[in-house]
């Protein structure tokens, strides 16, 4: 009987791996940047489709600005702080409450593609991160906060507002960022919670008239009554709203300028960043435990 010889040589050879090795975390970091820009694109296209959405996140801002300037345009000179009229102390409510409107309805076609059953074959998908669900999303609405806000300044410089420096404009995006950021993942964590788009639409009607209200938005706090103050410094927005209006009237700005006389005490430059940022982390991690969920 014949057979062949396997020298330990060759049975070392027989037994050692083989050239395939796992992935690094590099391809990882690749795919989730693939799928970011992929959902991104999804969304621009959207757009394209519908420019009418964005032409009229232009337009309202922009009718707000000029009605409410004209509605309180004799009112007695120092009446609204440092401001000199009204429609230099709107303008910073007029941006950020652009922004949040924008970002309050980022849910909306999230809740959609799940109503369609689009959602579900994307999060059984082999994604390299859910993440990019809520990333694809924040970039697409802050660069629409970017255009509405690059509009809404423009049109302040034309009505006598003024015009923020090189680096207060810098400032200004940095706060739209993180104020856009911690508002989509509210609206995307109520995508994945509530049931339907009935649902969310109403959770977004009855959120944006008080949020505004209750924020300094459309008046100084100093005319507020105590219990409304308070209620207004519990607001995120009006973090958002004092550095803008700051940074319209001081072009000598700092992290240590004082932009709110809060009941509490007094609320500097950096210390409203650090509540939008506080924020964005609350945000951002509440939605964590939705993200995994899977729809029938």
């Amino acid at each position: 009987m014949s057979g062949t010889v396997t020298s330990p040589n060759n049975l070392k050879q027989q037994r050692s791996p083989s050239t395939a090795v796992a992935p690094p975390n590099s391809s990882l970091l690749g795919d989730f940047i693939q799928e970011t820009l992929a959902l991104t694109k999804r969304l621009f296209i959207q757009l394209q489709r519908r420019p009418t959405t964005l032409v009229a996140g232009i337009i309202q801002p922009l009718m707000w600005l000029v009605l409410f300037g004209a509605l309180f345009q004799n009112a007695p000179s120092g009446l609204f702080g440092e401001s000199q009229n009204y429609g230099q102390f709107l303008g910073a409510g007029v941006i950020v409450f652009t922004a949040f409107a924008g970002a309050l309805n980022a849910g909306l076609p999230i809740m959609f593609d799940r109503e369609f059953g689009f959602l579900n074959r994307l999060l059984v998908a082999p994604l390299a991160n859910r993440f990019s669900i809520v990333l694809a999303s924040a970039i697409f609405i802050v660069t629409l906060s970017f255009i509405q806000t690059g509009a809404i300044v423009t049109a302040g410089a034309f009505l006598g507002a003024g015009l923020p420096s090189i680096a207060g404009l810098g400032a200004i995006a940095t706060i739209v960022l993180l104020l856009v950021l911690g508002v989509t993942a509210l609206s995307l964590g109520l995508a994945f919670a509530l049931p339907g788009h009935v649902e969310l639409i109403a959770v977004i009607f009855v959120t944006n008239l008080p949020l505004l209200f209750a924020s300094t938005a459309l008046a100084p706090l100093s005319f507020m009554p105590h219990w409304l103050q308070v209620v207004v410094t519990l607001n995120p927005l009006s973090y958002a709203i004092e550095p803008i209006r700051y940074l319209y009237l001081h072009a000598d700005w700092s992290l240590a300028s004082i932009v709110m006389h809060a009941p509490w005490g007094n609320v500097t430059f950096g210390g409203a960043l650090l509540v939008l940022l506080a924020f964005d982390f609350v945000a951002l991690l509440s939605i964590q435990p939705l993200l995994r969920r899977r729809f029938a």
